[in-house]
């Protein structure tokens, strides 16, 4: 080949080189024609005719949206502070950037708001502890707005239920006085056990002859085992008259 002809040649191969599009394994090439929606590029190397074409390139990678602290009031009028996570993918390349201008600021957008409307619905109880009845909730009214966007949500997860300090005291109150309710509670079940089981062994001493004595001697015997302990026994005075009397007689 000439040189006359490679001066022609690389120009040309130059120029060519720069219509040549790359969209990524993670992406999709949306090409408009003359401003009008044309078609959707796979991965790989594609031709784009400067001026007449443009090319816009999606992300369909799953996306993770930090959605902002949010003040809500529950149900039974408490204020709290909210925030989650939503995880979400483009579905549909073409929808998200058609039919909606910007696909991360609109999801963010309605996610808020979503998640305040959820909590408004709910008292705080339910909120503390239904957290993930919650979240299922609010990711399927956001997904049912999100599909005519393209964006599939796969998952909403809220982080932190944030309350006043005033309500946070008022709440250990109520746990610690829960707490010595049930230990008072348990206290009297087990006097109640115990007076039971003493009155059911009374009778039953009273009912057999000689049982009392029995154990009297028994607890004189768990007495005595231990050199330390001094007992002191009480004798009526009539006791002591009546061996006085019998004494005198002897």
């Amino acid at each position: 080949m000439t040189p006359f002809l490679w001066y022609l040649v690389v120009p040309v191969i130059i120029f060519l080189l720069t219509w040549i599009r790359q969209v990524n394994q993670y992406e999709r090439g949306i090409v408009f024609t003359m401003g009008k929606y044309s078609k959707t590029w796979q991965p790989g190397w594609h031709f784009l005719i400067p001026v007449f074409q443009k090319l816009t390139k999606v992300d369909v990678r799953v996306k993770a949206v930090d959605v902002p602290d949010q003040e809500a009031i529950t149900k039974d009028n408490i204020p709290v502070r909210i925030n989650a996570v939503i995880y979400y993918r483009i579905s549909d390349a073409e929808k998200s950037i058609i039919e909606v201008e910007n696909f991360f600021y609109a999801v963010s957008q309605l996610a808020q708001t979503t998640m305040r409307n959820a909590v408004g619905e709910v008292s705080l109880n339910e909120l503390l502890s239904n957290k993930q009845e919650i979240s299922e909730g609010i990711e399927k009214k956001i997904d049912a707005t999100s599909d005519g966007w393209g964006v599939d949500v796969q998952s909403v997860e809220l982080k932190d239920i944030v309350l006043p300090e005033s309500l946070k005291r008022t709440i250990a109150k109520v746990a610690e006085a829960e707490r010595e309710k049930q230990a008072v509670i348990i206290s009297s079940e087990g006097e109640v056990g115990a007076a039971t089981n003493i009155s059911k062994a009374a009778e039953m001493l009273a009912k057999t002859p000689g049982a009392l004595h029995l154990r009297t001697l028994q607890s004189i015997n768990d007495i005595s085992s231990d050199q330390s302990n001094t007992t002191v026994w009480m004798v009526p005075i009539e006791a002591l008259k009546a061996l006085e009397g019998l004494a005198k007689k002897g």
